[in-house]
């Protein structure tokens, strides 16, 4: 393998229902600077149906190529179809980077198509650098349950691949006069390719804000002793409402049954960056701060004052959740002029 031969830091953007995801964004600004670094470009794959008018989002946010593949057989989501039209992607235009979110498609997708291109893929990221030698990418991930931050290379083949966590890296802001390349690429696949049906997409969750998402998360750990303050009309909930965000959880609240494992923030959950984190009885755990410590800012309430996570937090709340959160959300009422 010619290593010269491969140029591009290209990132698969990643869509749902006609909307880009925000981790697309991210990988775009963070791509971006890591082309800077080894003198390249830095460009994404459009894969799906009637995507074609999402690429000048893209351009808008640091692409300077979009390849798009807008095609009927692509509207669902499909393992072996996407992964066949990204192979064919990289033999055709030959990326050294591909960058891909690490969310459950790009979990899904990432390792198939390293496996078929026969390259290495380092999984959830939490940093990326460029290494000494000015063109191999450093792929920095948490490891030992995050007891230590491992770096791993991938020196010998191409494309340099990994997954990165949504939400640790910033989104870049949009510029509108952005300008850039779009190229229509041909999906080349046969009923082969499609080696699962889509039936119907059932959505889990239920409504409201998804963590990910959310400006303003109220997370609750272990000393909230059950699942009374995390659903509806629970002190938790309230907050979160209040504020228009959502509701997160630490590890030991999911494993204990009080919350569904979708709110779960931390090492073995979903990493988060609200402008604004509430840790109610959590303590810190290293594998919980993993998740959460790219918030803007971090308010904890907790009744030993010698909790972890009071070394992180902006602000801290010496005292009993279940006194302080109720005290808090009516504040905040009063101050917004609500009832």
């Amino acid at each position: 393998m010619d290593l010269a031969e491969y140029k591009g830091v290209y990132v698969i953007a990643e869509q749902f229902e006609g909307k880009l995801r925000n981790v697309s964004f991210e990988l775009l600004g963070q791509g971006r600077k890591l082309a800077d670094g080894i003198g390249d470009e830095v460009g994404a794959v459009l894969i799906g149906y009637n995507v074609k008018p999402l690429a000048q989002e893209l351009i808008a946010h640091g692409a300077h190529k979009v390849y798009v593949y807008d095609d009927e057989k692509l509207a669902n989501y499909n393992t072996t179809a996407y992964s066949k039209v990204l192979c064919d992607f990289f033999h055709e235009v030959k990326p050294n980077v591909f960058l891909v979110g690490a969310t459950n498609i790009g979990r899904d997708l990432g390792p198939r198509v390293a496996n078929s291109l026969k390259t290495g893929l380092t999984a959830d990221c939490t940093g990326l650098s460029v290494d000494e030698d000015g063109k191999t990418i450093v792929w920095t991930r948490p490891a030992l349950g995050g007891n230590i931050m491992a770096e791993i290379i991938c020196p010998d083949n191409r494309p340099q691949m990994g997954t990165v966590r949504p939400n640790v890296f910033k989104k870049p802001e949009a510029d509108p006069s952005a300008t850039g390349e779009v190229i229509e690429m041909e999906a080349k696949l046969s009923d082969a390719d499609f080696m699962t049906k889509f039936v119907e997409l059932i959505k889990m969750g239920g409504e409201g804000v998804k963590i990910e998402e959310a400006d303003a998360i109220v997370a609750g750990g272990r000393g909230m002793n059950g699942a009374e303050p995390f659903v509806d009309g629970g002190i938790l909930k309230e907050l979160a409402d209040v504020l228009g965000g959502a509701v997160g959880a630490s590890r030991a609240a999911v494993d204990a049954g009080w919350i569904d494992a979708l709110h779960q923030v931390g090492q073995t959950g979903k990493t988060v960056g609200p402008k604004l984190y509430i840790a109610c009885a959590i303590s810190g755990a290293i594998q919980h701060l993993a998740g959460m410590t790219g918030s803007d800012c971090i308010i904890a309430i907790n009744k030993d004052e010698d909790a972890p996570i009071f070394k992180v937090c902006d602000y801290g709340i010496v005292g009993d959740a279940f006194e302080v959160v109720p005290k808090l959300t009516a504040a905040i009422k009063a101050a917004k002029g609500m009832a």
